[in-house]
């Protein structure tokens, strides 16, 4: 599922931008993506489509002023990780999502049912739930966003 995600990322530069899902179902199986993957791709799409537009009609005054601190559940941080939780709260102090953007996040992730969430796949769905939005992070966050957790870090030379 995440491969297709990510294919539909770096192909489609705005969700309105790809074709209407049959002729996409068609495009990502001549690509070579399995159609059980392509539909749980597309499914998880549709659910943040809808996860997003519930959020944002429920809460939309807490988008500008949310200063609180966000607790979470046995389940969901079993389920998350240590790892995603800390990924997830720095990107919101470092103003990349918003209180709305959080919440979403973390359905999405909790959606996937992967337990812990690997920072890779969280990345990933960051990444979605912005493009859905018709947002993108700035170069340098999304530098970070791409960075794989296996890379070995260039060493820093002092000069």
């Amino acid at each position: 599922m995440f491969d297709v995600l990510v294919y539909l990322y770096e192909t489609y530069y705005r969700p309105d931008a790809c074709p209407e899902q049959e002729a996409l179902v068609k495009k990502l199986s001549a690509v070579g993506f399995e159609e059980e993957e392509i539909s749980k791709a597309l499914g998880w799409l549709t659910d943040l489509a809808e996860t997003t537009h519930d959020f944002s009609d429920r809460y939309p005054q807490q988008v500008a002023f949310s200063f609180g601190t966000r607790i979470y559940v046995a389940l969901e941080f079993d389920q998350l990780g240590t790892a995603a939780v800390g990924f997830i709260q720095f990107l919101e102090s470092a103003k990349v999502i918003n209180a709305i953007q959080r919440e979403i996040v973390i359905e999405r992730a909790l959606a996937a049912s992967e337990s812990p969430m690997s920072l890779d796949k969280l990345k990933v769905i960051v990444l979605m739930v912005l493009w859905s939005q018709g947002k993108e992070p700035d170069s340098l966050m999304f530098d970070e966003l791409f960075v794989d957790e296996d890379d070995e870090p260039l060493p820093r030379l002092l000069h």
